[in-house]
């Protein structure tokens, strides 16, 4: 997954706003009076959260499983003087050399995990590399999306540089959902021709319940556990919950 997707990933991905995204980080840090030194950014892409948090002030860990996002990641982070301590790992199996003093986990990464187990391998992890009182959080795509955005929908965006048709379906019996995504890129080396590179690439994601979720974070021994934007038509849920010191 995000092969050759990875060098296409931001392009496609234009209208995701990062800064809000990590200023909702920051917020949640500030009302449980949490001042990270070192933060896990798990399933990190190519870094938009990452260099975000960088420019806030944090030292980061970036950890995804596709060395192609952490290449691009790595050049972000090399143009403006960032140095996070990369990993190359799958977040459900993943091993650090020390704890943190936070995780984040955002844009949906955890809906990528196919089974119950791995989500609550993924959660086992963090609550071990997290230091007592430390914070999670992370968000994962609603119920409510998947069965009303993902269910047998087309998505599509058409520029002079850059296309991509994403179909999607949703199926209620195995709660996933399946994307089919072909991009049009534009390729210019050769002149005097308007030519396009195009690839495939096909992805899944799982739904989980905000029940689901609560109840195993609990279990492993978090606390503080909250849930934001859990609205009946939210299409994106958030969750915050601390380590038990």
């Amino acid at each position: 997954m995000y092969n050759e997707f990875a060098s296409v990933y931001d392009r496609l991905m234009h209208d995701v706003d990062y800064k809000k995204i990590t200023d909702r980080i920051v917020e949640l840090f500030n009302d449980n009076s949490i001042v990270p030194m070192t933060v896990l950014d798990l399933g990190c892409g190519t870094g938009n959260i990452t260099t975000e948090l960088f420019a806030h002030g944090y030292d980061c860990i970036a950890l995804d499983s596709s060395a192609e996002m952490l290449s691009i990641l790595h050049d972000k982070c090399s143009a403006k003087g960032y140095n996070p301590l990369i990993i190359n790992s799958d977040i459900c199996s993943f091993e650090l050399y020390g704890t943190v003093d936070a995780v984040v986990c955002m844009t949906d990464t955890l809906n990528y995990l196919d089974s119950k187990d791995k989500v609550a391998d993924t959660f086992a992890l963090v609550h071990n590399y997290l230091n007592p009182e430390g914070i999670f959080i992370f968000d994962i795509n609603s119920i409510y999306k998947f069965e009303n955005v993902f269910k047998d929908n087309v998505f599509f965006e058409i520029d002079d540089d850059i296309s991509y048709i994403w179909e999607s379906d949703y199926d209620s019996n195995t709660g996933s959902a399946k994307f089919d995504i072909t991009v049009f890129e534009r390729d210019d080396s050769i002149s005097g021709r308007e030519m396009f590179e195009r690839f495939d690439e096909v992805q899944y994601e799982y739904a989980y319940t905000a029940e689901f979720i609560k109840e195993l974070l609990a279990k492993i021994g978090f606390k503080d556990i909250r849930t934001f934007d859990d609205e009946p038509n939210s299409e994106r849920i958030i969750f915050s919950c601390i380590k038990q010191s």
